[in-house]
């Protein structure tokens, strides 16, 4: 069951690898040790909790769809008669001694009923296995995409407190030259601090995205991760866009399955309407004459008190219940899956601006006001309020970058197809 459980993560993150808006660098192009997306995703299939849980429930189902299969066993019925009364039936003398065997006759099709509804349950457990590998792929991605932006922040603050020592020691140099104040060494120490104090909480962070991402894959990570994958946007689309549709989605295969297995249970609630009959052979022996003669009995229930409506009022509401709620859930997909591809189409824009025309424009204002700082030509505020513009530009980036990341992960979850080989119950099998 496991393996199937690694198969559906496999096929789950093909699905996603196709459904993504740009093309993923191939193996070729991967820099050695790195560890990728995929294979942290299929990692993550083999030790979460969720696809063990998943695995169980579809065995259960297998277990159930056997149970509703089998036949009802056959009763062993004895029966002793005239004894210990009066007269001649004193004692044992003449005793009438029978045994015989009941055979239940399940009639109305109650059987091929059971059945029809433990393979809609199977169905459904298998579903089930589909939506868990789905959402592990985006647990693991947003944790994966966690871990680059955290350790790519922490580059970012690294170099911001290489450049805020440099800022000190020209600071120190000019003062010492009496070209400047000592209150500017003063103010690029309490800069340089700080940029200090935020490599070391952004260590922090980045151990602990990496930790959170190794504890949800069930193993240490040691290589490298995929720091490309951050950086890659869709083209820029221009007009509206295409909404996936919600019809094959693995929530909307969801709410069919459960509408089947209301189906099956009105099914199994006409067909338990229908008496069954108990037949069987026996044997009678008869004590006064040491004579044996057969003996053949049928019975069948009355449905006096309990004739089956209310067993069919019952389902068929529960059916009712169920295609309401199916038509709820269409409607709940295509508002999730509009409002998704609306955020991870206004997140790309943000990050293409964030990380592209936004993030050259602060990177040649600092450039500038180094060299101006450097020549004397810009005053030390200049040269801070660029860092900083600089500092905060290159975080808005990543940010940015992250955001768009989990906005197309969260979409391919929403329209993660249910195909053919994710559903494969049904009563014929």
């Amino acid at each position: 069951m496991k393996k199937m459980f690694v198969a559906m993560m496999a096929a789950a993150s093909c699905a996603s690898m196709a459904q993504a808006q740009q093309t993923p660098p191939t193996a070729a192009t991967q820099p050695l040790g790195v560890y990728t997306l995929d294979q942290a995703v299929l990692a993550a299939g083999g030790a979460a909790p969720a696809a063990d849980a998943a695995s169980a429930a579809i065995e259960a189902a297998q277990a159930e769809r056997t149970v509703a299969g089998l036949r009802p066993n056959p009763v062993v019925q004895g029966q002793v008669e005239n004894v210990a009364g009066s007269g001649p039936y004193k004692g044992l003398q003449s005793a009438e001694t029978t045994v015989g065997v009941a055979i239940p006759i399940e009639l109305g099709g109650k059987r091929g009923a059971r059945v029809a509804v433990a393979s809609a349950q199977l169905s459904r457990a298998e579903l089930q296995a589909a939506i868990t590998a789905s959402d592990i792929r985006l647990q693991v991605t947003q944790l994966y995409i966690e871990a680059i932006a955290a350790e790519r922040r922490l580059a970012t603050a690294r170099d911001q407190a290489r450049i805020a020592a440099e800022v000190l020691r020209g600071a120190g140099v000019r003062v010492q030259a009496g070209r400047a104040s000592p209150l500017e060494q003063q103010r690029a120490d309490v800069t340089r601090i700080n940029a200090d104090a935020n490599v070391e909480r952004l260590t922090r962070l980045a151990e602990a995205a990496r930790a959170n991402l190794a504890r949800r894959i069930g193993r240490p990570i040691d290589a490298m991760l995929d720091a490309a994958l951050l950086d890659q946007l869709p083209a820029p689309t221009f007009g509206p866009v295409e909404t996936p549709p919600a019809a094959n989605t693995l929530a909307l295969a969801a709410a069919d399955a459960d509408l089947a297995i209301a189906d099956a249970g009105v099914r199994l609630a006409r067909a338990n309407r229908v008496p069954d009959l108990n037949v069987g052979p026996g044997l009678r022996r008869l004590e006064a004459t040491n004579d044996t003669a057969a003996v053949f009995s049928i019975s069948i229930p009355i449905p006096l008190f309990n004739n089956g409506r209310a067993a069919i009022a019952q389902a068929s509401a529960q059916r009712t219940q169920a295609e309401a709620l199916r038509r709820v859930t269409a409607l709940d997909v295509e508002q999730a899956i509009t409002n998704a591809q609306a955020e991870a189409a206004n997140a790309a824009t943000t990050a293409r601006a964030a990380a592209g025309p936004a993030l050259a424009a602060a990177q040649e204002a600092a450039r500038i006001a180094r060299i101006g700082y450097r020549e004397g030509k810009f005053g030390q505020l200049d040269l801070l309020d660029a860092e900083r513009t600089l500092a905060e530009t290159r975080v808005a980036a990543i940010d940015a970058l992250a955001n768009y990341q989990n906005a197309r992960a969260q979409l391919e979850r929403l329209t993660a197809p249910a195909t053919a080989t994710t559903i494969s119950g049904d009563t014929d099998r």
